[in-house]
Protein backbone atom coordinates (compact mmCIF):
# COMPACT_ATOMS: atom_id res chain seq x y z
CA UNK A 1 0.00 0.00 0.00
CA UNK A 2 1.40 3.31 -0.91
CA UNK A 3 1.24 6.28 2.23
CA UNK A 4 0.74 9.61 0.67
CA UNK A 5 3.88 11.53 2.80
CA UNK A 6 3.89 15.14 3.42
CA UNK A 7 6.92 17.26 2.99
CA UNK A 8 7.06 17.39 6.90
CA UNK A 9 7.57 13.98 6.99
CA UNK A 10 9.59 12.76 4.65
CA UNK A 11 12.09 15.64 5.95
CA UNK A 12 11.67 13.78 9.84
CA UNK A 13 12.08 10.43 8.14
CA UNK A 14 15.78 11.65 6.92
CA UNK A 15 16.25 13.50 10.17
CA UNK A 16 15.60 10.50 11.86
CA UNK A 17 17.63 8.44 9.37
CA UNK A 18 20.66 10.67 9.77
CA UNK A 19 20.64 10.36 13.30
CA UNK A 20 20.51 6.54 13.16
CA UNK A 21 23.10 6.52 10.33
CA UNK A 22 25.37 9.03 10.70
CA UNK A 23 28.10 8.14 9.00
CA UNK A 24 26.37 6.81 5.90
CA UNK A 25 28.81 7.08 3.25
CA UNK A 26 29.44 4.72 0.15
CA UNK A 27 31.62 1.92 1.48
CA UNK A 28 33.34 0.76 -1.80
CA UNK A 29 37.07 1.82 -1.49
CA UNK A 30 38.04 4.18 -4.18
CA UNK A 31 40.80 6.94 -5.35
CA UNK A 32 39.89 7.68 -8.85
CA UNK A 33 36.05 7.83 -10.99
CA UNK A 34 37.54 4.67 -12.70
CA UNK A 35 38.16 2.68 -9.46
CA UNK A 36 34.98 3.55 -7.91
CA UNK A 37 33.55 2.40 -11.83
CA UNK A 38 35.11 -0.96 -11.41
CA UNK A 39 34.19 -0.87 -7.62
CA UNK A 40 30.75 -1.01 -8.61
CA UNK A 41 30.05 -3.36 -11.60
CA UNK A 42 32.38 -5.91 -8.78
CA UNK A 43 29.20 -4.75 -6.72
CA UNK A 44 26.38 -6.46 -7.96
CA UNK A 45 24.84 -9.29 -6.04
CA UNK A 46 28.11 -8.80 -3.64
CA UNK A 47 28.59 -7.22 -0.62
CA UNK A 48 31.10 -3.80 -0.48
CA UNK A 49 33.18 -5.99 2.01
CA UNK A 50 33.87 -8.57 -0.36
CA UNK A 51 34.62 -5.97 -3.27
CA UNK A 52 36.94 -3.77 -0.55
CA UNK A 53 39.06 -7.03 0.13
CA UNK A 54 39.62 -7.84 -3.74
CA UNK A 55 40.01 -4.14 -5.04
CA UNK A 56 43.01 -3.63 -2.45
CA UNK A 57 44.75 -6.37 -4.05
CA UNK A 58 43.12 -5.87 -7.47
CA UNK A 59 44.28 -1.96 -7.52
CA UNK A 60 47.51 -2.59 -6.65
CA UNK A 61 47.99 -4.54 -10.22
CA UNK A 62 45.88 -2.65 -12.47
CA UNK A 63 43.82 0.74 -11.67
CA UNK A 64 43.74 2.68 -15.00
CA UNK A 65 41.39 2.41 -18.11
CA UNK A 66 44.77 1.76 -20.06
CA UNK A 67 45.56 -1.04 -17.64
CA UNK A 68 42.43 -2.98 -17.74
CA UNK A 69 41.51 -2.70 -22.06
CA UNK A 70 44.69 -4.29 -22.67
CA UNK A 71 43.72 -7.51 -20.42
CA UNK A 72 42.18 -10.78 -21.76
CA UNK A 73 38.85 -12.20 -19.39
CA UNK A 74 41.14 -15.06 -18.86
CA UNK A 75 43.55 -12.71 -16.83
CA UNK A 76 41.04 -10.57 -14.89
CA UNK A 77 38.42 -13.31 -13.95
CA UNK A 78 41.14 -15.09 -11.41
CA UNK A 79 41.52 -11.92 -9.67
CA UNK A 80 37.77 -11.15 -9.29
CA UNK A 81 36.19 -15.05 -8.58
CA UNK A 82 35.27 -14.26 -5.02
CA UNK A 83 33.05 -11.59 -6.26
CA UNK A 84 30.75 -13.77 -8.14
CA UNK A 85 29.43 -13.75 -12.05
CA UNK A 86 33.28 -13.16 -12.50
CA UNK A 87 32.72 -13.96 -16.12
CA UNK A 88 30.12 -11.52 -16.89
CA UNK A 89 32.00 -9.01 -14.90
CA UNK A 90 35.52 -9.42 -16.12
CA UNK A 91 34.08 -9.33 -20.17
CA UNK A 92 32.01 -5.94 -18.55
CA UNK A 93 35.21 -4.15 -17.06
CA UNK A 94 37.18 -4.73 -20.21
CA UNK A 95 34.88 -3.50 -22.47
CA UNK A 96 33.77 -0.82 -20.50
CA UNK A 97 37.41 0.66 -19.77
CA UNK A 98 38.20 0.32 -23.64
CA UNK A 99 34.95 2.38 -24.35
CA UNK A 100 36.34 5.00 -21.72
CA UNK A 101 39.27 5.37 -24.17
CA UNK A 102 37.97 5.16 -27.54
CA UNK A 103 34.73 7.26 -26.89
CA UNK A 104 36.22 9.35 -23.67
CA UNK A 105 39.83 9.66 -24.65
CA UNK A 106 40.25 7.51 -21.33
CA UNK A 107 38.37 9.92 -19.15
CA UNK A 108 35.17 8.41 -17.25
CA UNK A 109 32.51 10.56 -17.93
CA UNK A 110 30.77 12.78 -15.63
CA UNK A 111 26.89 12.07 -16.48
CA UNK A 112 24.79 9.76 -16.02
CA UNK A 113 24.01 9.52 -19.79
CA UNK A 114 27.51 8.63 -21.02
CA UNK A 115 27.90 6.25 -18.55
CA UNK A 116 24.85 4.18 -19.41
CA UNK A 117 26.69 4.07 -23.14
CA UNK A 118 29.49 2.39 -21.09
CA UNK A 119 29.48 -1.57 -21.92
CA UNK A 120 27.89 -2.95 -18.62
CA UNK A 121 26.74 0.38 -17.11
CA UNK A 122 23.15 0.47 -16.29
CA UNK A 123 21.16 2.86 -14.38
CA UNK A 124 22.21 2.23 -10.83
CA UNK A 125 25.67 1.62 -11.94
CA UNK A 126 25.83 5.08 -13.53
CA UNK A 127 23.79 7.06 -10.99
CA UNK A 128 26.24 5.52 -7.99
CA UNK A 129 29.61 6.74 -9.95
CA UNK A 130 27.46 10.52 -10.97
CA UNK A 131 26.28 11.08 -7.14
CA UNK A 132 29.49 9.59 -5.75
CA UNK A 133 32.45 10.51 -7.82
CA UNK A 134 31.27 13.77 -9.01
CA UNK A 135 28.84 15.06 -6.91
CA UNK A 136 25.40 14.53 -8.66
CA UNK A 137 22.20 14.54 -7.96
CA UNK A 138 20.86 10.83 -8.26
CA UNK A 139 19.04 7.87 -6.43
CA UNK A 140 20.43 4.60 -7.27
CA UNK A 141 18.54 1.63 -6.34
CA UNK A 142 19.89 -0.97 -5.09
CA UNK A 143 18.15 -4.41 -3.35
CA UNK A 144 18.13 -2.49 0.13
CA UNK A 145 16.84 0.97 -1.44
CA UNK A 146 13.92 -1.11 -3.08
CA UNK A 147 12.97 -3.41 0.00
CA UNK A 148 12.73 0.17 2.24
CA UNK A 149 11.04 1.95 -0.45
CA UNK A 150 8.15 -0.78 -0.24
CA UNK A 151 8.40 -1.26 3.69
CA UNK A 152 8.07 2.25 4.38
CA UNK A 153 5.18 2.64 1.83
CA UNK A 154 6.62 5.21 -0.48
CA UNK A 155 5.86 2.73 -3.39
CA UNK A 156 4.66 -0.62 -4.34
CA UNK A 157 6.17 -2.00 -6.78
CA UNK A 158 9.59 -4.07 -7.61
CA UNK A 159 10.88 -2.31 -10.83
CA UNK A 160 13.69 -0.44 -9.49
CA UNK A 161 13.21 2.20 -12.26
CA UNK A 162 9.61 3.08 -11.16
CA UNK A 163 11.17 2.98 -7.39
CA UNK A 164 13.73 5.37 -8.25
CA UNK A 165 11.58 7.95 -10.35
CA UNK A 166 8.92 7.78 -7.42
CA UNK A 167 11.75 8.71 -4.37
CA UNK A 168 12.65 11.58 -6.86
CA UNK A 169 9.11 12.68 -6.64
CA UNK A 170 8.90 13.14 -3.14
CA UNK A 171 12.60 13.75 -1.86
CA UNK A 172 13.96 17.60 -2.10
CA UNK A 173 16.44 16.57 -5.62
CA UNK A 174 19.37 18.56 -3.72
CA UNK A 175 19.28 15.55 -0.95
CA UNK A 176 18.91 12.94 -3.41
CA UNK A 177 22.44 11.24 -2.88
CA UNK A 178 22.53 11.28 0.81
CA UNK A 179 18.88 9.69 1.10
CA UNK A 180 20.04 6.90 -1.16
CA UNK A 181 23.30 6.27 1.58
CA UNK A 182 20.99 6.37 4.07
CA UNK A 183 18.61 3.72 2.97
CA UNK A 184 21.29 1.48 2.19
CA UNK A 185 22.58 2.07 5.74
CA UNK A 186 19.36 1.57 6.91
CA UNK A 187 18.79 -1.44 4.71
CA UNK A 188 22.12 -3.24 5.51
CA UNK A 189 22.46 -2.32 9.26
CA UNK A 190 18.60 -2.21 10.81
CA UNK A 191 16.06 -3.12 8.02
CA UNK A 192 17.30 -6.39 7.10
CA UNK A 193 15.96 -8.47 4.55
CA UNK A 194 14.56 -11.44 6.78
CA UNK A 195 14.99 -9.98 10.48
CA UNK A 196 14.02 -6.13 10.46
CA UNK A 197 15.70 -4.83 13.68
CA UNK A 198 12.11 -2.96 14.27
CA UNK A 199 13.25 -2.25 18.11
CA UNK A 200 15.80 -0.45 17.25
CA UNK A 201 14.15 1.87 14.11
CA UNK A 202 13.19 5.61 14.69
CA UNK A 203 10.77 5.63 11.83
CA UNK A 204 8.77 3.01 12.44
CA UNK A 205 5.51 5.64 12.72
CA UNK A 206 6.21 6.22 9.04
CA UNK A 207 6.51 2.49 8.39
CA UNK A 208 3.77 0.59 6.34
CA UNK A 209 5.48 -2.83 6.97
CA UNK A 210 5.87 -1.92 10.79
CA UNK A 211 2.10 -0.55 11.20
CA UNK A 212 1.08 -3.88 9.81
Amino acid sequence: MIKKFSKEEIDDILEKLEIMHPDAVCELNYTTPFELLVAVILSAQCTDKRVNIVTEKLFKLYNTPEQFASLEESQLEPLIFSCGFYRNKARNIISASRDILTKFGGVVPDNIESLMTLSGVGKKTANVVYAVAFGGDAIAVDTHVLRLANRIGFCDTKDPLKVEQKLMQIIPKEKWSHAHHLLIHHGRYTCHSRMPDCNSCMICQYCQYYNK
